[in-house]
């Protein structure tokens, strides 16, 4: 752990931790910060000034980033009929209905990164809500992976489609793709990101909506945004 320590205080020196930085900056310094040997992904962390308790301060929703995730999106996708085809031919990995639900509850089966659903599919995902619910995975219309447009969905999926939404500190954690990506196409990712949030902001939210942002890599510090900048 000495090593990883010191390839985190090395970091630590190049930016002043006092200090909020400007959108541009902050992508830079995350660039320059992420030293593992291993393409850190580079996360968003926004604070909000909503509740989430309260039903109409929720914020929450799925947009797709220009330069998407740079990671590699595992599709599972409930549907029947002729979906089937089109999810598959749209590159899904898995495909089915009520036996992958049941591979999920008796096998304790994760190996997928999404899950979509077509609407006349609701009865069989609904059994699952507690098990892909605490893990992020429960399909919603909100989020777009509940639709008669599955094949549309899985496209989403797979050019870098993220969902945001608030937990229950009212923070919104989301990744803006990888260190290798680069100041520019990160850049262009945390916009799109910071543009979706902002135009979801609830109508019962009062006061300072972004309270407070940072930009850290996997193994690197956090590096505060100016949110007067972003919002």
């Amino acid at each position: 752990m000495a090593k990883m320590g010191k390839k985190y205080s090395d970091s630590v020196k190049l930016f002043d931790k006092s200090k909020v930085y400007d959108p541009a900056e902050a992508v830079a310094l995350v660039c320059q910060t992420s030293r593992a040997k291993f393409d850190e992904t580079v996360e968003l962390h926004v604070r909000l000034g909503v509740d989430s308790r309260h039903a109409d301060q929720q914020v929450r929703g799925a947009v797709v980033l220009p330069n998407g995730t740079g990671k590699k999106v595992r599709v599972l996708v409930f549907t029947k009929g002729d979906n089937i085809d089109a999810a598959q031919a749209a590159g899904a990995e898995y495909v089915g209905g009520a036996e992958l639900a049941e591979k999920i509850q008796k096998e304790n089966w994760f190996d997928f990164d999404v899950v979509i659903a077509s609407p006349d599919m609701m009865a069989v995902i609904g059994r699952l809500g507690k098990v892909l619910g605490p893990k992020g995975l429960m399909p919603s219309p909100k989020a777009g992976t509940v639709t008669p447009d599955v094949a549309k969905a899985v496209t989403e999926a797979k050019a870098g489609k993220i969902e945001y939404r608030l937990d229950k500190t009212n923070i919104i954690h989301c990744p803006i793709g990888k260190a290798s990506f680069g100041p520019e196409k990160l850049q262009e990712n945390l916009d799109t990101l910071m543009a979706a949030i902002i135009k979801a902001k609830p109508a019962a939210a009062k006061g300072q909506y972004i309270k407070s942002a940072v930009l850290a890599s996997t193994m690197g510090p956090g590096i505060r945004l100016n949110s007067a900048k972003i919002g």
